[in-house]
């Protein structure tokens, strides 16, 4: 899972922060899961407290795709383990990456797991890279090299591994909400990690809402918000360079890696705030759209009016631009300065 170099403070995490304001008796359940925190929050008539049971659905959702966790179900099929059968969290996933993987060409590519460790971005200690490592890495980097069949992984190369934390997380806050909906809650909002889904509204009638960050180079602390949006029955994930990175002999290397060319993202895209039905597609598209840069983002965007999207990106004069599609007025207010 994303790792606690995200973690700014409560409510704050890759541009995203959840604000909710005091209406009657909400329940709050706050923790930590997969290297960062979550808070929830949610209105119910009979005050149960869900904590427990969603302590273990984010347990059970690690040991499937946790890379961090060595034996969970991802771990062991990216180290060749045989006879691996894999559960639902991991087939959501797998399904979810192809059908990005196929939308953004390529950008969105999570075999890109083993470049990501040999930069630093994984469980494995950074490596001394230079073009002929990054080529040779890239000879087994590819999603078509990888099939899911049944309930089991077909790889055509044993060096393939995966990685889903680009969207993972997104995921769970899906989980999440699914079991809160499944125990009749209609008026909620779960953040993991800044990833965010709400449903309904409070029942004061206003909508939840969560801040967008300025994406000011910053691993330690919130930065100022550029822009507030309203959630109902919506999600949202933010993916930007300006959190995780490593500088290294004077070069920023951020974390978000082309599959096609090896190497880290160099665009003027510096953030890309997607909005979704749900959470996992919030997080997946965010991730291919940074990666894909602007101009290429905003023809995708134009073929997926599903989603919804407030870019920043930055002018030939380092000046803070915004590109927005159509429908983003109706949910999203930027903040004066």
């Amino acid at each position: 899972m994303k790792r606690m170099g995200y973690i700014l403070c409560l409510f704050f995490l890759n541009s995203v922060s959840v604000f909710s304001q005091q209406v009657e008796e909400p329940i709050k359940i706050e923790g930590e899961a997969q290297g960062t925190t979550y808070h929830i929050t949610y209105f119910d008539p009979q005050n149960r407290d869900f904590q427990p049971e969603i302590v273990q659905i984010l347990k059970d959702f690690d040991l499937s795709v946790s890379t961090y966790i060595p034996n969970s179900i991802i771990s062991r099929i990216n180290s060749n383990e045989k006879n691996v059968v894999v559960d639902k969290y991991f087939k959501a996933c797998f399904k979810k990456a192809k059908e990005v993987w196929k939308n953004t060409d390529g950008a969105f590519d999570p075999t890109i797991y083993p470049l990501s460790n040999a930069y630093g971005f994984g469980p494995s200690k950074k490596q001394k890279l230079d073009k002929f490592k990054i080529d040779s890495i890239l000879q087994f980097v590819g999603f078509q090299l990888i099939e899911l069949k049944g309930n089991t992984i077909v790889k055509k190369d044993s060096r393939v591994a995966l990685d889903f934390n680009a969207f993972a997380q997104g995921y769970s806050v899906d989980v999440v909400s699914a079991f809160l909906t499944s125990k009749k809650i209609t008026s909620y909002i779960v953040e993991i990690g800044g990833e965010v889904y709400a449903k309904g509204r409070k029942p004061n009638g206003s909508n939840w809402t969560v801040g967008v960050e300025k994406p000011i180079d910053n691993k330690e602390s919130e930065n100022p918000l550029k822009a507030i949006a309203k959630l109902e029955n919506k999600a949202i994930a933010t993916s930007g360079n300006y959190r995780r990175f490593i500088v290294e002999d004077g070069v920023k290397y951020v974390h978000h890696i082309d599959p096609k060319t090896g190497y880290p993202t160099k665009n003027n895209l510096l953030s890309a705030s997607l909005f979704a039905k749900d959470c996992i597609s919030s997080d997946a598209y965010a991730t291919g759209v940074l990666v894909l840069g602007l101009e290429k983002a905003k023809v995708f965007l134009q073929q997926h009016p599903e989603l919804q999207a407030y870019l920043i990106y930055s002018d030939d004069q380092g000046k803070y631009q915004v590109y927005e599609t159509p429908d983003i007025k109706a949910i999203l207010t930027e903040v004066e300065q």
